[in-house]
């Protein structure tokens, strides 16, 4: 994974999370007094345009790193972050269909469902990242490490 697509990866992850956490908390925790408002802040709509723009690169920024660091990283036998990346990968899925299913949906209670199953994907996704790179920078393999860990003979990823 080259700086470029670490860089797009950790900050569009950065600004898919905050921004949902914030739209959440603005949507779901926030309450006014006007009993008829259908936005609780001020901000709130722009705060979700930011989340539903940047979403599609935090998915292209996973597309650009999933064969140069998640197919490498697998094949190659290495036991350290496959577990976080594992579930990174199959999180995504459902985060991403269901944040895509929420424009469209009609009916209130697939709306609700769907947007549970958002936040709960989101939530795991969002601390599993975290976890993975604690998790990869824990210890950096050394230069010819790479065939000890796994047996793959491949040159260590300096990102895994």
């Amino acid at each position: 994974m080259n700086a470029f697509e670490k860089w797009t990866l950790w900050l569009s992850t950065a600004v898919v999370g905050i921004t949902g956490i914030v739209y959440g908390w603005m949507k779901y925790l926030m309450r006014t007094d006007d009993p008829y408002a259908v936005i609780h802040h001020p901000l709130q709509p722009l705060v979700l345009k930011v989340h539903i723009l940047t979403a599609p690169v935090l998915v292209f920024a996973v597309g650009a790193v999933f064969t140069r660091h998640v197919v490498r990283q697998w094949t190659s036998g290495r036991p350290r972050g496959r577990l976080s990346g594992a579930t990174l990968v199959a999180v995504l899925l459902p985060m991403v269909v269901s944040g895509y299913l929420i424009q469209t949906l009609a009916s209130e209670t697939w709306l609700y469902r769907i947007a549970m199953l958002h936040i709960a994907a989101s939530a795991i996704y969002l601390a599993t990242f975290a976890a993975h790179q604690v998790i990869a920078r824990r210890r950096q393999p050394a230069a010819g490490e790479a065939a000890l860990e796994g047996g793959s003979g491949l040159p260590p990823d300096p990102d895994a």
